[in-house]
């Protein structure tokens, strides 16, 4: 069975394995989280549950979302997120989910949102190659140069990487073990780094990899 979780972002550490051996790790917390909705082949062509995750003021919430969240029986959560499954046998709306539903040394992929960096140019977007800074190369040290188009085909192809946003966008990680969890603290640590700023919301699920 495919199991998920909602997490946040707490910040890096380094921890040490049975060898002595340095581990760099993600430290997240991660749940619990409440099953608001669960969706069935039956009635909806698919299998998946709703997690809801962090306890929000029910008056800062729209109408429609609190009756949402009044029929399944929880109280009003500030991130939702829906989680494709396998098999949701054995998960019922108003279930809680918690951390020790992962193992150590469990493989994961966890999806979070990069740090946004703003409008940026081709060096830092792309590490494109800058001019020798020295006399006579003018004031295009970091532009991108030419761009190619001649009379044919007389304009630039799509994808051209050119400056532009950079950041802010959604990155999975495959395959990070699972170093450690604390399930009176609702802890997990991963090994390596993972998208995000301190206090983002990620998403853990197993590896698709295995």
């Amino acid at each position: 069975m495919k199991k998920a979780i909602i997490g946040k972002k707490l910040g890096m550490t380094q921890l040490f394995d049975e060898k002595g051996n340095m581990v760099p790790v993600t430290v997240i917390e991660a749940g619990p989280c409440s099953v608001v909705q669960v969706k069935t082949k039956e009635t909806d062509g698919y299998e998946s549950v709703q997690l809801g995750f962090i306890d929000k003021k029910e008056s800062k919430t729209t109408k429609p979302l609190a009756g949402h969240f009044k029929k399944a029986g929880v109280g009003v959560k500030r991130h939702l997120k829906e989680f494709r499954l396998d098999d949701i046998s054995g998960i019922d709306v108003g279930s809680v989910i918690t951390v020790d539903t992962f193992a150590e040394g469990e493989k994961v992929d966890v999806t979070g949102i990069t740090k946004g960096r703003g409008y940026t140019g081709a060096v830092k977007r792309w590490n494109s190659a800058t001019l020798r800074m020295t006399h006579g190369t003018g004031p295009i040290h970091r532009q991108p140069g030419s761009m190619g188009a001649t009379s044919s085909p007389s304009r630039i192809f799509k994808n051209k990487k050119m400056a532009g946003q950079y950041g802010n966008e959604q990155v999975t990680v495959l395959n990070l073990s699972v170093v450690k969890i604390d399930a009176e603290n609702n802890i997990i640590a991963v090994k390596g780094a993972i998208p995000g700023a301190k206090d983002g919301i990620v998403f853990i699920r197993n590896s698709v990899k295995g």
